[in-house]
């Protein structure tokens, strides 16, 4: 009995030192500010559109873009929370003219911990253009109102090295990458998208020509796991932050005719997530850009299909020294 309970604070001890010598590592290379609280105006601009080529000939493309505008507001980190409020800038008549009005629904939500980060998000557009002119026509651009695209899921981001390697000094700023580093990560992703149109998505437009049936409604169900790899350079208190990766995905697709019949059917493809930040990230003054892009190759019949979200965030922020009620936490209200 003394050996095994010599052998239990022997197990302890290590376990005590090997957590003291990662927290020490991880402050060399990540600083925290546990008694700040942050605000900063935002500039922000999501899009989700979609294209089509045929797969025997890539030079020919039909792509639809939303005609959306970008969102201003504020955001906060408060009780180790951040928001964001933002409303959405109004498009001027000369543009709603030329590209035609869409209307715009977009919510996410992102949580960042150190090793790990989750993105909820819905979404739904409708009304797009082809971005290609149109010759010949009295109207420059194709528009197309009655088509609608409904995106939903979530993405789960793992990062292998927390110790070297912070997710949050890049995109929220609750932390601070002090030196450079990396880590390799994992994404698992899980969405369901909706295309749907009253008439046929394949508008002929600049030559594009496929034997694929006209469908006025798309439908798939995704799941994926891609490995990657991400990176922060840091000089001083500027930093460029990367995060890129690309795998397989096995999509359950449906596709509806404009006869009203019904197709499914299964495919792996692929999918491939970039991040790209760059700012600075000082004591109390923190800004910069990030850029956020998903796609999606989908191959059925004779034609590809690809839809990509993308996000773009331009912020200037503070931080302050809580006093009082801030100094809490969300945890603190939350009964046990």
């Amino acid at each position: 009995m003394i050996r095994g309970i010599a052998l239990w604070i022997l197990c302890c001890t290590c376990l005590s030192q090997l957590h003291a010598q990662t927290d020490s590592l991880r402050g060399e290379y990540i600083e925290s500010f546990p008694d700040k609280f942050f605000i900063w105006p935002v500039i922000k601009k999501r899009q989700l559109s979609f294209e089509i080529d045929n797969k025997s000939d890539k030079i020919e493309k039909l792509r639809y873009k939303p005609n959306s505008s970008f969102n201003a507001g504020v955001g906060m980190y408060l009780f180790e929370v951040g928001v964001e409020l933002t409303f959405a800038v109004p498009i001027d008549e000369r543009s709603t003219n030329t590209f035609g009005a869409s209307e715009v629904r977009d919510l996410q939500a992102n949580f960042l911990g150190r090793n790990w980060g989750v993105d909820l998000y819905t979404q739904r557009y409708s009304g797009f253009y082809v971005p290609n002119p149109n010759p010949g026509a009295s109207d420059a651009f194709i528009k197309r109102s009655d088509i609608e695209l409904r995106n939903t899921g979530l993405n789960v981001l793992y990062s292998l090295n927390k110790e070297k390697f912070s997710l949050k000094a890049s995109y929220n700023y609750s932390e601070r990458q002090l030196k450079s580093a990396g880590s390799f990560i994992i994404i698992g992703t899980l969405n369901t998208f909706r295309l749907q149109a009253d008439s046929s998505i394949l508008t002929p437009v600049n030559g594009l020509t496929t034997t694929t049936p006209a469908f006025r409604q798309f439908r798939y169900t995704a799941l994926s796991v891609a490995p990657g790899y991400a990176y922060s350079l840091i000089y001083k208190s500027f930093f460029l932050s990367g995060v890129f990766s690309f795998g397989p995905a096995h999509y359950w697709l449906m596709d509806t005719g404009q006869d009203g019949d019904t197709q499914y059917d299964i495919s792996i493809n692929t999918f491939a997530d970039a991040r790209v930040a760059v700012g600075y990230n000082g004591d109390r003054l923190f800004g910069g850009m990030s850029f956020i892009t998903q796609s999606r190759n989908i191959h059925f019949d004779e034609i590809n299909f690809v839809n990509g979200s993308y996000g773009f965030k331009l912020l200037v922020g503070y931080r302050f020294r809580e006093v009082g009620i801030l100094t809490k936490r969300a945890k603190d209200y939350i009964p046990k």
